[in-house]
C-alpha cells in the first residue's frame, strides 16, 4: 500500500478564471449601473454612508467588492476583501455553486432557497443588494437568459432597456467612475 502516492484534488482553474471574470464584470457592471439606472441609484442611496459588500466565492476564491464612496458615488473597490470594512458579506459556498449561479442556471433567489449562499450582515441591505443584482443581470444578459436568472423579468419599455444597457456596458468595458 505504501507504494501508492497521494494525488491530490485539481484546482479547477478554469471554473475559478470564469468566476472570477465574472464577478469583475458584474462588480464593474454595477458601478455603471448605478448612475445609469435610477432604481439601482435609488437602492443604494437608501444605503448608509459608506456601505460596502462583498460577493464572494468559498474557500478563498474569488470575489468583488463594491461600495459607497465618500461623495456617495458607487465604486467597483477590487477582488480582496481581507482587511476590508464590509457592512456586508455574501457568501457563495463553493466554486460549483457559483458556476450555477453565473451560468445563470439558477437565480440568487434559488441559489438562497438551496443554501448555496451565506449572508453576514444585516438582512435588509442584502435584500437590497440582490434587487441590484437582479437589475444589472436583466441588462447584462439576453432576455431568454435573463428569465432564468432572475425571479421576475421586468416590463421595460425597450428603447429605454437598449440604451441603458448599452451606457453599462461601455461603463462596465471602459471602467467609466
Amino acid at each position: 500500500m505504501e507504494s501508492f502516492r497521494e494525488i491530490p484534488a485539481g484546482g479547477k482553474p478554469v471554473k475559478r478564471a470564469y468566476v472570477a471574470l465574472m464577478l469583475w464584470f458584474v462588480g464593474r457592471a454595477i458601478q455603471a449601473a448605478a448612475r445609469v439606472d435610477e432604481a439601482v441609484g435609488e437602492e443604494f442611496a437608501a444605503l448608509p454612508e459608506g456601505f460596502a459588500f462583498s460577493l464572494e466565492v468559498l474557500p478563498g476564491g474569488p470575489a468583488m467588492i463594491v461600495g459607497k464612496d465618500e461623495d456617495g458615488r458607487v465604486r467597483y473597490r477590487g477582488w480582496r476583501p481581507a482587511g476590508r470594512r464590509l457592512d456586508l458579506r455574501m457568501k457563495i459556498k463553493n466554486l460549483e455553486g457559483a458556476l450555477l449561479m453565473f451560468t445563470f442556471q439558477e437565480s440568487t433567489a434559488t441559489a438562497t432557497a438551496r443554501d448555496r449562499l451565506i449572508v453576514d450582515g444585516e438582512v435588509p441591505a442584502a435584500r437590497a443588494v440582490v434587487r441590484i443584482l437582479d437589475r444589472v443581470e436583466v441588462y447584462l444578459l439576453p432576455k431568454i437568459v435573463a428569465k432564468l436568472a432572475v425571479k421576475r423579468y421586468p416590463d421595460w419599455p425597450w428603447q429605454e432597456k437598449i440604451a441603458n444597457r448599452l451606457r453599462i456596458y461601455a461603463g462596465a468595458i471602459l471602467g467609466f467612475p
